[in-house]
């Protein structure tokens, strides 16, 4: 006996409802599907199914036995996919869901990469504001937040991310580094619109004391010059010279190469955001949105650390690396 076949017949048949149905959505005989469903409870030993001249349904054991054999099939056929993805060349278009700071200053510049390796897949980005869970509608969904997630979803860590205080040297020339978060209470800060102050949190023995407690800080300036939701206008404003901003460390890191922003106080940061590619499920994943997420997590590392800062003394000269 074909097992399997008995397997994929016998739920085929509790689906349409009848033998019948069963017979034509297989494109077998009546015959051949009512023999196979009796092989394979002779061969289990059990009746799966009562029936009659009018009606049939499932025995207390077919049921418990149809949740399996469904979740055998769904297996075997997510294998088949797989081997028959792997043969293809992937192809078609991935949709991704992604905060617009992350897909400017990350996705952009990697994806002649992608496409010099996949050709025919198309890259379409939804960047249209925050992305803290994952969005209907959009194959990948790059989140960015900093708590843990949770929910029904496939997530793969790509990295962390610190956000730091950065900017420009010619206003840090005008009004000086400061060297603990205290002194930015004179300072101008860019700041979102509901938020009040910038809350410092010391690196682990980052004290020189070997004392690895974390210290917290919060600044209140007293005259904030740029409230904005937008964290590329607070780059905008700190690369022109506006003041200092807390910058994901993603999204400072070329300017921070460039010279164009320093690193404030290195020795503390505002906070770590977890970055992740989540999936609506693992089953019948295109092989374009498979490519592209073990693309996204090559490419980030995907560890729990930031790879857009290098480790670095508190006094040291502040420059982004990978």
């Amino acid at each position: 006996m074909d097992e399997l076949r008995a397997m994929r017949t016998f739920a085929q048949v509790v689906a349409s409802g009848s033998f019948a149905g069963a017979s034509r959505s297989l494109d077998l005989a009546p015959a051949v599907v009512t023999r196979l469903v009796a092989e394979l409870e002779q061969h289990l030993g059990a009746r799966l199914l009562t029936r009659t001249t009018r009606s049939m349904a499932l025995t207390e054991i077919g049921a418990h036995y149809l949740e399996r054999v469904q979740r055998i099939l769904g297996e075997v056929d997510d294998a088949a996919a797989l081997v028959r993805q792997a043969q293809a060349e992937p192809a078609g278009a991935v949709r991704v869901l992604a905060p617009p700071a992350f897909a400017a200053h990350q996705l952009a510049h990697r994806l002649p990469r992608f496409h010099a390796r996949h050709p025919r897949i198309t890259v379409e980005v939804t960047a249209t504001g925050p992305v803290e869970a994952p969005g209907a509608g959009h194959d990948i969904s790059i989140v960015v937040r900093q708590p843990a997630l949770a929910g029904e979803f496939v997530a793969r860590r790509l990295a962390r991310s610190e956000v730091i205080a950065c900017a420009a040297p010619e206003y840090l020339a005008r009004f000086g580094r400061p060297r603990h978060p205290d002194e930015l209470a004179a300072h101008q800060l860019l700041l979102p619109p509901l938020q009040k102050g910038l809350t410092f949190e010391r690196t682990v023995g980052d004290d020189g004391d070997g004392d690895a407690r974390a210290a917290r800080i919060t600044v209140a300036p007293a005259r904030p010059l740029l409230h904005s939701t937008s964290p590329d206008l607070h780059q905008a404003g700190a690369l022109a010279g506006i003041g200092i901003a807390g910058l994901p460390s993603f999204a400072a890191e070329q300017a921070l190469r460039a010279r164009h922003l320093e690193h404030v106080l290195p020795g503390w940061r505002l906070a770590d955001l977890s970055i992740w590619a989540c999936l609506p499920s693992r089953r019948h994943l295109p092989a374009s949105t498979r490519v592209f997420v073990d693309f996204l997590v090559a490419e980030f590392g995907g560890h729990d650390r930031d790879p857009w800062i290098a480790s670095r003394p508190a006094d040291a000269v502040p420059r982004a690396c990978h």
